[in-house]
C-alpha cells in the first residue's frame, strides 16, 4: 500500500505550496498556532478550486482550548458542515469529548450525519481522551474513515510505541494518521519505529513581510510576536516528505 502525505495548511498560499509539493491530502484550518479552528469558507472555496491532485479535508472546530462543547457550539459546527460540503470539499475533521474525557458519541454522531457520504477524520481530541483503547473503538463505531494521533504524546516519536499498538488494535477497520512532528528529518524514523502509512505534517518554514513600512510600535496580537512574518507551508519541505516517505 503506498504511504499518504496530509499536509495542514491555514492559508490560500500554504494550500498552493502543498499542492505542488505533491500532498496526497490537505487538512484545511486557521489558527495553527491555536492547534487549528474551522477556516472561512471562502477559503474552503479557494482550496477546493486550487487542487487538481490533493484532497481537500477541513477541520471544524469552532473555538481553541478543550473539545466539551455546548449545545450552541454543535449547532455552530452543523453549520460549518453544511457550508463545508457546499463549497465542495472532500472531507472534514471533527472531534468531541465528554467531561469526564470519553468520546461524546451524541455529538459525533450528528457531526456524522451531517457530513454522510463526506471522508472524515476524527482529529488530536483523540490524545486527550481517558482511554485510548476505548475510544478507538467508539470511533470505530461511529463511522470515522481514520483518526489522527501522536500516540496520546507530546510528538509521534514519542509516542511511536503507542501508535504501532493502536495499529495492531485498528486492523482494517480504521486508518490510523499519525501526526506532530514529522519532519523530513525524522519521518524514516517514524515510519521504521510505528508502521504508519498516512502521515500529517505542517512542513512548515517562517516567511518575512514584503512589507518596506513597518510600524514597530503597534501590535494586533502579542507583543512577543513578530508581525512582519508568518509560518507558511515551505514546498520545498513538502517534496522531500513526499520523497522520503514515497
Amino acid at each position: 500500500m503506498e504511504r499518504i502525505l496530509e499536509i495542514c495548511c491555514g492559508d490560500i498560499n500554504s494550500v498552493i505550496a502543498a499542492e505542488k509539493g505533491g500532498a496526497d491530502r490537505i487538512e484545511l484550518c486557521s489558527a495553527l498556532e491555536s492547534g487549528g479552528l474551522t477556516p472561512s469558507v471562502g477559503l474552503v472555496r479557494k482550496a477546493v478550486e486550487t487542487c487538481h491532485n490533493a484532497k481537500v479535508h477541513v477541520l471544524v472546530r469552532p473555538r481553541a482550548g478543550d473539545f466539551l462543547y455546548t449545545a450552541e457550539e454543535v449547532s455552530v459546527m452543523l453549520d460549518d458542515i453544511a457550508e463545508i460540503r457546499s463549497a465542495g470539499a472532500d472531507g472534514i475533521v471533527i472531534g468531541a469529548l465528554t467531561s469526564e474525557g470519553n468520546v461524546d458519541m451524541e455529538i459525533c454522531r450528528k457531526l456524522m450525519n451531517a457530513a454522510k457520504g463526506m471522508s472524515v477524520t476524527f482529529h488530536r481530541a483523540f490524545d486527550m481522551t481517558d482511554h485510548p483503547e476505548r475510544a478507538l473503538e467508539d470511533i470505530i463505531k461511529l463511522g470515522c474513515d481514520r483518526v489522527l494521533t501522536s500516540g496520546c504524546a507530546p510528538s509521534l516519536l514519542k509516542g511511536a510505541e503507542t501508535v504501532r499498538s493502536l495499529l495492531a488494535t485498528a486492523g482494517n477497520r480504521i486508518t490510523i494518521l499519525g501526526g506532530c512532528g514529522v519532519t523530513p528529518e525524522n519521518v524514516l524514523a517514524i515510519i521504521e519505529q510505528t508502521g504508519l502509512r498516512e502521515l500529517h505534517a505542517s512542513a512548515r518554514s517562517s516567511v518575512a513581510s514584503r512589507m518596506r513600512f513597518r510600524n514597530s510600535s503597534v501590535f494586533m496580537g502579542n507583543p512577543e510576536e513578530d508581525e512582519y512574518s508568518t509560518m507558511a507551508t515551505d514546498i520545498e519541505k513538502v517534496k522531500r516528505l513526499v520523497e522520503i516517505i514515497k
